[in-house]
């Protein structure tokens, strides 16, 4: 049973002007859901110009290491004070326990800037319409990757880095601080060739210039897409693996022991250590749906960063990742880790719900217990098709075992980050 489609392989009712499939509210429309960048590999340099920079052109960035020496005076006062051993202890576990529960906080505080926004760039007489993808880093900061369409793969527009703070929006272009980009020194310092792009936000928008390498102007506003697939009911004749009610269809990956993620309020399962699990029941031809939720991680990179996996057949991983943003390799999310990336990386930001709708056939064997077949896999991530049919030449790693055919259950992986899970059905074919 494969899953309808629209003649661009999209599997969607409506589609807006530029060509989403995903369900698309301004900020102000925004669901029930809460809003929220691992590098994986280095990422292509966005298209800049070619041209030299004078530095009357450019901004000016110093480097100070007055931050790290501040942090070495606080760390040696800190010794200084406490004396006693005992003292120190204690210091040292008030200091754990305020950092747990900040990190605990952190965990659920909506970020109001991270995801998706839209607008246009004008760069001298060009203006061009911008799907910008707002990533998360540590300490308030973010990422700022320009795509001419969320539907695409890209290549980035634009790349900046900076922050949005006191309704001010100040970002550089995100250039690397060697000496290859020195443009000219002064008796204040080194003059590197960026942009800076600045700018005053109001409400869920913000307005600019662009001034140094490039001269220009931008708006943007907050938007946020929604996969249209998410409370999609079990058909009949489906069996029911995660409602919230109960674990009862999981056990251990490698024992029949009942598992140790936590079950949530309103239908949701949480990663809690303890191990990979795995569903009672084992399956050959299915469909399978399962809705997951990224935690916020702004201070974690690539595969540690909201990192688990769903392995069909408890032996092909659709990786679970949170790689918003980013270009959508194999180990990103949506890819089968070393075989093949998502035709589109269609991640969410961290904290919103996403979907994963799978039709798999199994693996054949012939008499003779030799494959004879590969097994075929139509994955549908938050609407969007990002693998039709294709063809699985083996299993992923971290696979139970390799005996492709065979019946087996659903594998849930615990990489040690706190994902989260609901609404899981599968109906044999």
């Amino acid at each position: 049973m494969q899953p309808q489609m629209d003649t661009d392989g999209h599997r969607w009712t409506q589609m807006d002007t530029d060509g989403h499939r995903w369900t698309q509210m301004s900020a102000a429309q925004n669901g029930t859901f809460p809003r929220g960048n691992p590098f994986t590999r280095k990422c292509p340099k966005a298209r800049r110009s070619k041209t030299g920079a004078r530095p009357s052109e450019s901004v000016f960035i110093r480097v100070h290491l007055w931050f790290f020496l501040l942090g070495l005076t606080n760390c040696f006062s800190l010794v200084n004070h406490t004396v006693k051993f005992k003292s120190m202890k204690l210091h040292i576990i008030l200091l754990a326990a305020t950092m747990l529960a900040v990190s605990a906080q952190a965990q659920d505080k909506p970020d109001a800037f991270m995801g998706d926004w839209q607008g246009s760039v004008s760069i001298g007489a060009q203006t061009q319409v911008v799907s910008v993808y707002m990533i998360p880093l540590d300490q308030g900061n973010y990422e700022a990757r320009m795509v001419g369409s969320f539907s695409e793969r890209g290549p980035y527009l634009f790349r900046l880095r900076g922050m949005i703070r006191n309704d001010q929006f100040r970002f550089l272009d995100d250039v690397p601080l060697n000496a290859s980009q020195v443009a000219g020194i002064t008796e204040k310092g080194v003059v590197f060739a960026a942009s800076l792009w600045s700018g005053n936000l109001t409400g869920d928008s913000v307005q600019g210039s662009v001034t140094g390498r490039q001269t220009g102007s931008f708006e943007l506003r907050k938007t946020k897409r929604v996969s249209p697939d998410l409370g999609q009911r079990p058909p009949a004749g489906a069996l029911i693996l995660l409602d919230g009610s109960n674990l009862a269809q999981w056990h251990k990956r490698d024992s029949a022991n009942p598992i140790g993620w936590k079950l949530l309020t309103n239908g949701v399962m949480e990663v809690a250590g303890g191990g990979d699990i795995v569903s009672k029941e084992q399956f050959g031809d299915h469909q399978l749906h399962v809705e997951f939720r990224l935690p916020y991680m702004p201070g974690s990179f690539g595969q540690g960063r909201a990192n688990s996996g769903v392995y069909v057949q408890s032996r092909y991983e659709i990786q679970v990742l949170d790689s918003y943003g980013l270009e959508g390799f194999d180990n990103e999310c949506g890819g089968f880790y070393q075989i093949k990336g998502p035709v589109v990386n269609m991640c969410a930001p961290p904290l919103q719900w996403q979907s994963y709708d799978v039709v798999f056939h199994s693996a054949k064997r012939d008499a003779n217990g030799k494959k004879s077949a590969n097994a075929r896999i139509t994955v549908v991530h938050n609407g969007v098709v990002i693998h039709d049919d294709f063809e699985l030449p083996h299993a992923t790693p971290g696979s139970v075992n390799e005996k492709e055919g065979e019946p087996a259950g659903l594998l849930l992986q615990d990489h040690g980050n706190p994902v989260q899970y609901r609404n899981i059905w599968v109906k044999r074919l």
